[in-house]
Parts: C-alpha cells; sequence; structure tokens
C-alpha cells in the first residue's frame, strides 16, 4: 500500500491527542480526547474546527473559463457572480455523477474544491477538456484548507477579522487573518453557519492555534463530521452518491438551474444530458430519502428495505446511517423506489437477519443554520 500523505496540521493533531486513521489517502483524525458524540454537540452549540486539506484545490484560468466548465457540469457557471460560488458535480456519459464540487468566480480565475479520493481523477478530467482550450489547470499543494463551523463561528473569525460578519452563505472573500491573506468562502458541510478557509501550508499551523485558543472553538475530527452532515442531509460521495447515480435520484434537482434545464438558454450539453433531462422531465425509478429507523439500532450503509415485514424483494437500501446526536435517535439516507418515497412511508429493514420498521422522513434532520 502506498504511503499515506499528511496535512500540514498533522503534528498540531497529534499534540492535540487525536486519533489517526486512513482515509482518502491521508492520516486524517477521527476525532479527538473530547469524542465524536460531544464534537458534534459543541459544532451545533458553539464552533468546531475541522481539517480538510485533503481535498483538492485547483485553480482555472484562461478565457471563457465559466463556458467551459459548463461542458462538464450541468450547473449554470456562466450566471455566477464574482464574489460568489456554487455546487456542482461532474457527470459521466451515462448521466452518473463522477465527483461533486464547490467552484468560486474570484475575478480572474474559478478556484474549484474536489473531493480527496477523486482529486487525481478531476485533475486529469480537467486537463483533458481544458487545455485544448488554452485554460491552465492548477492543483495547490501547498495551502491547507481549514473549516470553521458553528453557530459560533461568525463570532469566532471576526475577532481576527469583522469583515466576515459582512459575508453571507456562498460568499467569497481574499480575507487578511492572522496577518495572512487566505481565500474564505461563507459555507460547509455540516448544516451549520460557517467559513472554509485556503491558508499558505506555512500559516495553517498558527492559524489554527489562533482559532482554538478561542474558548468556543474544539478541534472535530472525521467522526462528527460524518454524523453532522448526515443529520443535515448532505451526501457523502462514494456513499449516497456515485458513478451510477443520478443527480435526480439523488436529489441534487436544485442546483441544475433552469438555464440548463430543458428550454434553458444553455440546456444540454453537459454528460449525461440525455439522461438527465429525461429524468427531470419524467422522474427517476428511485430517489434518495431520509430514513428514520424506530427504535435505538442505526441501520448502516448496505441495509437491503423491504416493503413488508415478511416476503419480497428488496426496494432499496442505506446509504449512510448511524445515530444523530442532535436528533437523539438514529437517522439515515438510502435509495427506494420511487413509489416508497413519500414522508411517513414505513419500510422493513433487514439488520442481523431480522427486519425492523422504519420511516421516511423529510431531509434535512436537522434545520440548517446559514445566513441567507
Amino acid at each position: 500500500m502506498s504511503e499515506l500523505k499528511r496535512t500540514a496540521l498533522y503534528d498540531l493533531h497529534i499534540g492535540l491527542g487525536a486519533r489517526m486513521v486512513p482515509f482518502a489517502g491521508y492520516e486524517m483524525p477521527v476525532q479527538y480526547p473530547l469524542g465524536v458524540l460531544k464534537e458534534h454537540l459543541h459544532t451545533r452549540d458553539r464552533a468546531g474546527l475541522f481539517d480538510v486539506s485533503h481535498m483538492g484545490q485547483v485553480i482555472l484560468r484562461g478565457e471563457n473559463l465559466a463556458q467551459a466548465l459548463e461542458t462538464l457540469v450541468p450547473v449554470d457557471a456562466v450566471g455566477l457572480a464574482e464574489g460568489r460560488q456554487r455546487y456542482g458535480f461532474f457527470t459521466n456519459e451515462s448521466g452518473g455523477i463522477e465527483d461533486d464540487l464547490m467552484f468560486a468566480n474570484r475575478g480572474d480565475h474559478l478556484f474549484v474544491v474536489v473531493n480527496a479520493a477523486c482529486k487525481d481523477t478531476d485533475l486529469a478530467r480537467m486537463k483533458a477538456a481544458f487545455e485544448p482550450q488554452g485554460i491552465t489547470v492548477e492543483m495547490l499543494d501547498t495551502r491547507a484548507l481549514l473549516a470553521l463551523q458553528g453557530p459560533k463561528a461568525e463570532d469566532v473569525l471576526a475577532t481576527l477579522n469583522p469583515a466576515v460578519r459582512d459575508m453571507r452563505f456562498m460568499d467569497v472573500a481574499t480575507v487578511d487573518l492572522n496577518g495572512v491573506d487566505c481565500w474564505v468562502s461563507r459555507s460547509g458541510y455540516t448544516g451549520e453557519d460557517g467559513y472554509e478557509i485556503s491558508v499558505p501550508d506555512g500559516a495553517a499551523v498558527a492559524l489554527a492555534q489562533v482559532l482554538l485558543d478561542h474558548e468556543d472553538v474544539e478541534p472535530i475530527g472525521l467522526g462528527a463530521r460524518d454524523s453532522l452532515r448526515l443529520e443535515a442531509g448532505l451526501c457523502l460521495y462514494g456513499h449516497d452518491i456515485d458513478t451510477t447515480t443520478s443527480p435526480v435520484e439523488g436529489a441534487l434537482t436544485w442546483a441544475i438551474q433552469k438555464v440548463r434545464r430543458t428550454g434553458g438558454a444553455r440546456e444540454g450539453d453537459f454528460p449525461g444530458a440525455s439522461r438527465i433531462l429525461s429524468e427531470l422531465a419524467d422522474g427517476a425509478a428511485r430517489k434518495r430519502v431520509g430514513l428514520r429507523p424506530e427504535g435505538r439500532a442505526p441501520m448502516r450503509e448496505g441495509t437491503p428495505l423491504f416493503a413488508a415485514a415478511e416476503g419480497g424483494d428488496a426496494v432499496g437500501t442505506v446509504t449512510s446511517g448511524g445515530f444523530g446526536p442532535t436528533v437523539g435517535a438514529p437517522v439515515a439516507m438510502g435509495y427506494v423506489a420511487t413509489a416508497q418515497s413519500a414522508p411517513d412511508t414505513v419500510l422493513f429493514g433487514e439488520v442481523r437477519g431480522k427486519r425492523l420498521p422504519v420511516r421516511v422522513a423529510a431531509l434535512p434532520f436537522v434545520p440548517a443554520g446559514f445566513k441567507r
């Protein structure tokens, strides 16, 4: 097995007592001495600091950047204003999702953040599509990425620069933090208000430390990041969405703007457009839904779902599941046949050979706290 990579904050994690695990080719903190449950609740109540430096940070430079990006994503890139960012996904010719991503219009360039496990493939995809058009594609390997998340995130970051208070959800800006120009976005994958901060590697530890010195901030690992995003109804690539899942099946149609749909000014002209536009018009055979298991036993990824307590074929499967600390009960997401996707539909998950009732639920499980 190839040697695991380390982020610029590795030594800090060790000093904080983190338990490190392999994740997407990196040694990453899964939890700290506080523990996953308390880390989760602390982020919901105050603010948590996450190291997400394993993710890929890419700069696109050249002419007609947004038009070029639209050939790979079914999202409105041309209409994205400077200083704003948007969620999107690379699709393949069969309409599946190759990766989900965030992209920002930073004036003379686009800044794209992709998932760690997909970043080499994503880089190759963008180079093949864009470099023949004279667009340069640069993966940044000298910048760390921090996420400060929670209802106190604004107050905490404002102690370093009050300008962050003026940012709203999905804004991006260059902000001086701790004496260093950082690329800051107001977003996050916890469902809470918060910021992502791209900072040069050499300044990352000092910035992380000054944030952790604030009484409202605790370091948070991958364990709580996963339970937070699950309660927020947010997908984890490779689990809730993958190369076989269409955006319509994945309940991500909100991210496909009208201008890219049938009848829009720039309809189609992205990989898999035939399937995706057809499903937008006529629906898909299955759909991602929220699930609330009855009782206290979580239903984990891979649990088959049935329409009846006995007999019959599976009508779906769980893709993410666990205990929701904020909800105070098990929560899950998965795919079910569209006929069984209405909220409050009772299904049965097969756990250790026994079928247990689970109810289809609306997402998210915990309302988002974004600053609109």
